[in-house]
């Protein structure tokens, strides 16, 4: 990317800051509510197989169908497979992140930190997906020392009411 779309990718953030064009604090409640959705998806299937009960199939699906209503509000056009991509980052967002709490619990510091970074990462690609922050075919050509999680970093700010 060379400086010129450098300087029009941080002209974007700021115009989003400025425009108010998301309730980001909003939205990233949204995300977590969907990540967790997702973890909730996965045990229902994981209890369904370990006892035997189907009924936990039917809580599965009752979980999902909530799930697909709430990312719908945050990725409301699909572009390509923006819709999956961005469930498959917030999933692997809250696995890090259970995986990062296990370690610490373990005494593991160095890995939870290392596992809590990476969530960061990929929960700042969501970000950059949900936003369209970036020109993916651009970004391997990144010339100057930008990371995607520090204009997330400028971006998204929770505590901005």
């Amino acid at each position: 990317m060379d400086e010129d779309k450098f300087k029009q990718l941080l002209a974007k953030v700021k115009q989003l800051q400025a425009n108010g064009g998301y309730d980001l604090s909003l939205e990233e409640d949204l995300s977590i509510a969907v990540m967790n959705l997702i973890s909730l998806e996965e045990h229902f299937y994981f209890t369904s197989q370990k006892t035997g009960q189907p009924d936990y199939l039917d809580l599965l699906q009752q979980t999902r169908e909530v799930r697909k209503q709430l990312l719908a509000k945050m990725i409301p056009v699909n572009e390509g497979e923006t819709w999956c991509i961005s469930k498959h980052l917030l999933a692997a967002t809250m696995r890090l992140i259970e995986v990062g709490t296990k370690y610490r619990t373990d005494g593991k510091k160095q890995e939870a930190n290392t596992s809590f970074t990476q969530a960061y990462k990929i929960y700042s690609l969501f970000w950059a997906v949900r936003l369209k922050l970036l020109d993916l075919k651009g970004v391997r050509k990144l010339k100057k020392p930008v990371s995607v999680e520090d204009l997330v970093n400028q971006l998204v700010d929770c505590c901005q009411e």
